[in-house]
């Protein structure tokens, strides 16, 4: 199935019009109707978009043809892409990756081994932890309950209803949640506040600009 079958089908599912995924998008409808007709082909970042918007891999609305692909984005033998889900508002006393929380899916590529155990995304909001990992970037985390001093870890607080990326600095009994930007004041978590630890920071990417 060739791509602008694959983006109607996947459209119709969803019961989007196509002016409706255009403007999801940022383009025209006219555009979305030529990728749907064979015309023309998206490029890689309407693609990536769509992956999340309709909720499936990257893989799943460009196929397996390697000839739908941008002739110039390589992956390299020994690259590994992983579709993860990307948590958006967490709701409380929910597992962080229960489907109420997953926002869309986007695929990472590893060029080692696929780090063992759940993975998944967060968008990072804020100023706290540049110039380290800027605002606005996506960032994978590892599932795990314990991280050690000096490593990022997204750390549930609110009555595990936020979820925030800080450096984690372990002082007896407390934990401080420490920000890279020292403009910021760090966040002592106790039994007066609590908190847990969800994930470690693994990487982020970052957009080049602030338009979509």
């Amino acid at each position: 199935m060739d791509i602008g079958t694959q983006i109607k089908k996947l459209r119709k599912e969803r019961k989007y019009t196509q002016a409706h995924l255009a403007e999801l998008l940022g383009t025209k409808p006219t555009t979305v109707a030529s990728w749907e007709q064979g015309r023309n082909k998206p490029l890689m970042d309407k693609v990536q978009k769509m992956s999340i918007i309709f909720g499936v891999p990257i893989s799943e609305i460009v196929g397996g043809e390697e000839s739908d692909l941008p002739s110039n984005i390589i992956y390299p033998e020994g690259l590994k892409r992983v579709t993860i889900p990307v948590i958006g508002e967490i709701a409380c006393g929910d597992p962080i990756t229960a489907e109420e929380n997953i926002e869309g899916y986007t695929e990472v590529i590893f060029d080692k081994k696929v780090p063992s155990g759940p993975l998944f995304a967060l968008h990072c909001k804020g100023h706290s932890m540049e110039p380290t990992i800027p605002d606005g970037s996506m960032v994978v985390i590892k599932s795990q309950p314990t991280v050690e001093d000096g490593e990022i870890a997204a750390v549930l607080v609110d009555n595990d209803s936020e979820a925030t990326l800080k450096r984690i600095k372990h002082q007896g009994d407390l934990i401080m949640l420490m920000p890279d930007n020292k403009e910021y004041d760090p966040i002592i978590l106790d039994k007066d506040h609590p908190g847990r630890i969800v994930g470690k920071a693994i990487r982020y990417t970052a957009s080049l600009s602030e338009e979509d």
